[in-house]
């Protein structure tokens, strides 16, 4: 902790407004504490954001909780409470509206510097995940020590320093904290990492953090190297918000890979967390297709497009529900779900597919319902209207606009995910080499 106050003092000057984001957990308090002793020698004023994301019961005790001590310290406290939530992502949803209130603090007091209680355990946690699951070679890293922004910066100040460090610190110094009861739940994919993960690494090396650090601090370089390069070639390749496909498949597969990943990042800024690698590898495959003109749907509805020479990211627009992607390993869904090409499962209900390639001609396509859809349902003789299997299944006339119904090369209906499955489906116990999962 000694070094994280250091590093604060090398940037904080007197007379400084510091927003600090504090949640009453260990971390927030251990650096709100931190940056309270700064105080005592300089004269800055300390904003403290407290963001009352509205879905646990303790939520109101912890805002009295961080509010108290502040009163007590002389510590500005500033408070939001989220109301209401979309149909987004909840964790995504409550990161964008958390980070929009902190900007709006910012600028309230003129701040330079919104601190952050993220640390070293967090950050491996980040690049575990992401390695999991898929990213880009910025995700990899995890998170930045300083995030420039507009006007003011994001530093994570202990961002080197183990979650025990920060304990510690508490329990020398007495300060108070709140437990968030559901960091404990193995339903979220974080805290299993940080329950069975982490302390299995710090088991071969007790410093491991360290070595987690200099990964992501590495890959940051190469990515800022990368970046440069691909700067200059967006110059050419990339002008009015429009791609130059002809230009760009003259680029390496490196190149051409940043090039999406910037343009997803630029178009997706704080959202990027929704993106996986395979994204990427859909977009990289749309722009190489054969087809003249082609579309796929990414996160948030965001569209994909291709049209003859040039392609572009744009934002759904209103009645738009048409789509159709070519189901290559991976797709994103316009009804918000996902469907994957896997390599073994027992589970044999209408959410998986299994197809012999030799029965179907490829490549599979997802799309949208057409009028008069027919498909040969397994076990039935003869067709049965896809509208029919909706109303019978209770499907509301919206969700009927994009929900998937997945064809061969010859438009002949080969499943209706979640809901049916066509003849051409297989048993586990016949011939097949493609299994699908609808989820």
């Amino acid at each position: 902790m000694e070094e994280a106050l250091n590093y604060l003092k090398k940037f904080i000057h007197y007379g400084d407004n510091i927003v600090v984001a504090v949640s009453g957990g260990p971390d927030s308090m251990a650096l709100l504490t931190l940056v309270n002793e700064i105080k005592k020698n300089l004269d800055i004023g300390i904003i403290c954001a407290h963001v009352n994301h509205n879905v646990r019961e303790e939520s109101a005790y912890e805002k009295k909780f961080v509010e108290e001590y502040c009163d007590q310290n002389h510590i500005i406290f500033e408070y939001m409470k989220i109301e209401n939530y979309g149909d987004d992502n909840f964790h995504n949803e409550a990161r964008t509206k958390r980070y929009h209130y902190f900007e709006q603090i910012v600028k309230k007091y003129n701040a330079h510097y919104l601190l952050t209680a993220h640390h070293a355990d967090d950050l491996m946690e980040t690049i575990l995940m992401r390695l999991v699951r898929g990213s880009t070679l910025r995700g990899y890293s995890g998170f930045s020590k300083v995030v420039p922004m507009e006007g003011y910066q994001i530093i994570r100040p202990l961002i080197q320093v183990p979650k025990t460090d920060i304990y510690e610190y508490c329990k020398k110094n007495k300060i108070e904290f709140v437990q968030d009861k559901s960091n404990d739940k193995d339903i979220y994919t974080r805290n299993r990492f940080r329950k069975y993960v982490v302390p299995t690494l710090r088991k071969e090396n007790p410093e491991v953090e360290k070595k987690f650090y200099k990964f992501s601090t590495l890959l940051l370089e190469y990515d800022h190297f990368i970046d440069d390069i691909v700067k200059e070639k967006m110059n050419d390749i990339y002008k009015q918000n429009v791609l130059n496909i002809e230009k760009f498949k003259k680029e390496k597969h490196i190149i051409q890979l940043k090039i999406i990943y910037s343009l997803l990042e630029q178009f997706y800024q704080e959202d990027l967390m929704l993106l996986t690698d395979k994204h990427a590898e859909l977009i990289l495959n749309l722009i190489n297709s054969d087809k003249p003109n082609l579309k796929i749907h990414l996160p948030n509805n965001v569209i994909a497009k291709k049209a003859y020479d040039v392609f572009t990211l744009e934002k759904e627009r209103e009645g738009e529900k048409d789509y159709e992607i070519e189901m290559l390993h991976y797709a994103n869904l316009p009804n918000g779900h996902n469907i994957q090409r896997i390599a073994s499962t027992i589970e044999n209900g209408n959410d998986i597919c299994r197809l012999n390639s030799k029965e179907v001609k490829l490549p599979l396509y997802i799309r949208n319902r057409k009028e008069g859809d027919k498909m040969m349902v397994k076990g039935m003789i003869g067709s049965k209207k896809i509208k029919e299997i909706f109303i019978e299944n209770k499907i509301t006339p919206e969700e009927r606009e994009v929900w998937p119904v997945v064809v061969d090369a010859m438009e002949r209906i080969v499943w209706l995910p979640g809901l049916k499955k066509s003849k051409f489906d297989k048993q586990n116990n016949e011939k097949y080499d493609i299994i699908l999962k609808y989820y």
